[in-house]
């Protein structure tokens, strides 16, 4: 079976986001899950110059093929893929917002409930390493664990989903939730929610991501 819609649905998404200001530029990488590993945006191309053949098809073992190297992020990519099997795709954007808080580390509280769409009481910020290194894949996985997104101290942000589509979604939640905070910031300290309401919201968005 060809993978040809799944190549124009990711680049179709990468676009999308590029469009809409998630990413500028050649920044940011998105992919999705295939059989024995996944597909990948390619490293320094620019999104509108990119064909569905220019993605590249990576195995687990970090090994790939195609006409164009990966992105220089697979690791993390990789590394989220192979340890949580229920996730069918990986964001990671430099948007604005997101990425503003991520250069003060700042992990976002539970000044709203949506934070909850993150899979947690708050959005937690992973320690700055450089980025394409597996010290920074490390980071991530850690912040991500027990949650569906997280930020990248003076760097961006991961968005992940059991499909490409709740991604991408996330990434979009995500950043206007940073786009609150950082707003709300600017009159003082937003109070924030208990864990006991976070507990309640929680358990209600357990229907909500399984719907996503």
């Amino acid at each position: 079976m060809s993978d040809t819609p799944l190549r124009e649905a990711l680049l179709d998404a990468a676009r999308r986001m590029a469009a809409d200001g998630l990413n500028r530029g050649a920044s940011g990488n998105l992919s999705v899950r295939v059989a024995h590993g996944f597909l990948i945006t390619p490293s320094g191309l620019d999104y509108d110059e990119m064909t569905p053949d220019d993605l590249v098809q990576m195995n687990l073992d970090g090994t790939w093929r195609g006409p164009r190297p990966p992105s220089s992020e697979w690791r993390f990519h990789r590394d989220i893929l192979a340890t949580h099997p229920e996730l069918g795709a990986v964001v990671h954007t430099h948007s604005t917002f997101a990425t503003t808080l991520a250069c003060l580390s700042i992990t976002v509280p539970a000044f709203h409930y949506m934070i909850a769409v993150a899979g947690g009481k708050d959005i937690r910020c992973a320690p700055y390493a450089t980025f394409g290194t597996q010290r920074l894949s490390d980071h991530a996985l850690a912040a991500l664990q027990g949650r569906h997104a997280c930020l990248l101290a003076h760097h961006g942000m991961i968005a992940t989903g059991p499909t490409l589509k709740a991604a991408a979604d996330l990434a979009y939640e995500v950043e206007a939730l940073c786009e609150q905070y950082w707003r709300a910031y600017q009159l003082g300290t937003p109070p924030c929610l208990s864990d006991e309401e976070m507990d309640i919201v929680l358990e209600k968005f357990k229907d909500y991501r399984r719907r996503a």
